[in-house]
């Protein structure tokens, strides 16, 4: 049996906002605190692959993106698949 969604009424809804809103732990951040944020993610472990600079046709690089994101991945998977790598 797949868990059901348990969606708040106003005044459960309101007391969460509340709670989390006097949490001190967890500061409401202004845009400034948004803007002065940056996505980090550490080094690979072993790396697996290596950035480069690639010119590609428009029409290729609409049709990978056709599938939405990943296409990067797409294109990798591709290339492997026809090098038999």
């Amino acid at each position: 049996m797949k868990d059901k969604i348990h969606i708040p009424s106003e005044s459960e809804d309101a007391e969460i906002t509340s709670v989390a809103n006097n949490d001190p732990d967890s500061p409401t951040l202004s845009e400034a605190d948004f803007t002065r944020m940056k996505r980090v993610r550490g080094a690979q472990v072993k790396p697996t692959k290596k950035q480069v600079t690639l010119r590609l046709n428009t029409a290729i690089i609409d049709k990978l993106k056709e599938d939405g994101a990943g296409w990067q991945t797409r294109l990798n998977d591709i290339l492997e698949s026809a090098l038999k790598v």
